[in-house]
């Protein structure tokens, strides 16, 4: 009998259909950890016992303090706290993808206004500015001249803190009206959805429209190596394409990808999907170790 743990920080329609999923299985005994209610301690003796930890906690920052704790102990996670990390700051995941040769939109990465001004000289015209860390289509800006980047930057220097502190640029990419997005469950595409919108945000939360595409040979390609230089062999994995003249390009690489809006389209059961590489990773029957905790 395999054990896991689901650990949440909210239960959303994702983490419901992975529950159903779950409960259909007769192998697998589980458990749904909310983060409020858990203190860890790394190094205390294990009071439950997990052959992995499926990790789908939404806050970037609790859930990376959560997989380190856990990971102290010995937990095996998925995705790791490397892989989320990773995904969940745009200049890491940027260098990943330039370290693999893995094509994506040209980049730039500047700490100051001044340099991210020379930087869209390099870029041209419009390009878009994101936050380095950050979802679901928030906070992007496509800065279409000069002027439009120096009031906004003005801005960002003048509210301060962190998240305003890195400068993370990427050329505008002309979409014919969609981008896509596939899914890749342990190193394999297992299916692909195009976000189609009259804005040029073409993100689901921010109302586009999807519809299930194939996956192509160069599709499938493109987001293995993708998946790979990110996030390894293991991950669970959405990655964000772009069309180009030259070809697919990667926008985003996701670690706690949400699939809601993809099954119907698709065809395809990802939760149970998920859940059957989640027990196969599992098979090595690592503990995960929590000091103090309810389900929820």
């Amino acid at each position: 009998m395999t054990r896991l743990c689901l650990l949440v920080d909210r239960i959303r329609v994702e983490e419901k259909l992975l529950i159903r999923s779950l409960e259909r299985r007769r192998d697998v005994e589980f458990d749904v950890v909310a983060l409020p209610d858990v203190i860890f301690d790394p190094v205390a003796s294990a009071e439950r016992r997990y052959d992995l930890v499926l990790n789908r906690t939404l806050s970037l920052t609790r859930g990376l303090a959560a997989l380190e704790m856990l990971e102290a102990g010995g937990a095996v996670t998925l995705n790791t706290r490397e892989v989320v990390a990773r995904c969940g700051d745009k200049v890491s995941m940027s260098a990943a993808l330039a370290r693999a040769g893995v094509p994506q939109p040209a980049v730039r990465v500047a700490t100051s206004p001044e340099a991210a001004l020379r930087a869209l000289d390099e870029l041209g015209y419009p390009a878009v500015l994101k936050p380095a860390v950050g979802s679901w289509g928030r906070l992007l800006a496509r800065l279409r001249d000069r002027d439009a980047a120096e009031a906004l930057f003005e801005h960002k220097a003048t509210l301060g803190g962190p998240q305003h502190g890195v400068f993370y640029l990427q050329a505008y990419v002309e979409k014919p009206g969609r981008d896509l997005r596939a899914f890749v469950i342990g190193g394999r595409t297992v299916c692909a959805i195009e976000r189609r919108s009259e804005h040029w945000i073409t993100n689901t939360a921010r109302g586009a429209v999807t519809a299930g595409v194939p996956v192509d040979v160069e599709m499938d390609r493109i987001c293995r190596a993708a998946a790979l230089a990110v996030a390894g062999p293991e991950a669970l994995i959405a990655v964000d394409l772009f069309e180009s003249p030259d070809g697919y390009l990667v926008g985003e690489v996701n670690a706690t990808m949400e699939f809601r809006n993809s099954i119907e389209p698709t065809g395809v059961d990802l939760p149970s999907l998920m859940v059957d590489h989640a027990v196969a990773v599992a098979s090595g029957g690592i503990e995960a170790r929590f000091g103090a905790g309810a389900a929820a």
